[in-house]
């Protein structure tokens, strides 16, 4: 079941700022932070250089310079979750969808490879593979979408035949074309399915509650 939700409603559960879980999600890994502050410190050597070499009415400027590129390792994951964010919210129309899970599985994803050379001076390519697990969701009219998240020891609990709900968004007022789904609610485990926490999950929760309580309405009145 699909249940178009206005604009307020959308806006009010893809927020235009980073939140704290999606702080907490872009920050990465140690390599992550790691590289953040190493051009931290470059674009802070870089600009304290400049300094030294333009005059007086500049040195207000570079000392912008600086003091962005010093905080950048902090202030980088906000920068890349506003952007999430509004990569989403561009969407025109948006909506509520009660599905169910209609397929689990599990693949192996390669992340990425780098070379390095064995004791015998032989070259040798390591991958970097994580298992994931991929859910195939879908509802009564015939939408299907594939969710694939990192595979954690308490996805062994979610069966096909859950109950599933999250938010689609489109640039179709009928939401004929779905362009893009969020992250999944599933109500009978109460986990969260996601890659990155698109969602406002207690205002989602509260959204559900809302719509579960209309729907038994209509169940009496027919």
């Amino acid at each position: 079941m699909l249940i178009p939700l206005s604009r307020q409603k959308f806006e009010e559960l893809i927020p235009p700022l980073a939140t704290a879980e999606q702080y907490k999600y872009c920050w990465g890994s140690p390599s992550d932070i790691l590289r953040r502050v190493l051009y931290s410190l470059a674009g802070l050597i870089a600009a304290i250089a400049l300094q030294q070499l333009v005059n007086e009415y500049f040195q207000f400027f570079t000392f912008l310079a600086a003091l962005v590129s010093g905080t950048y390792w902090l202030w980088a994951p906000i920068y890349q979750a506003n952007r999430r964010n509004r990569g989403f919210r561009r969407y025109g129309f948006a909506g509520f969808l009660r599905g169910e899970v209609l397929d689990k599985f599990v693949t192996e994803e390669l992340l990425g490879a780098e070379e390095t050379v064995n004791k015998q001076g032989d070259l040798m390519i390591i991958e970097n593979r994580e298992r994931r697990l991929n859910l195939e969701l879908g509802d009564e009219t015939g939408f299907t979408a594939l969710l694939q998240v990192p595979l954690q020891r308490e996805h062994r609990a979610i069966r096909p035949g859950d109950w599933a709900e999250l938010l689609v968004v489109s640039n179709r007022s009928d939401l004929g074309r779905i362009a893009k789904i969020s992250d999944a609610y599933l109500p009978d485990s109460g986990f969260w399915i996601s890659d990155y926490p698109y969602l406002r999950r207690d205002s989602f929760r509260d959204v559900s509650r809302s719509l579960e309580y209309r729907w038994r309405e209509r169940e009496v009145e027919h």
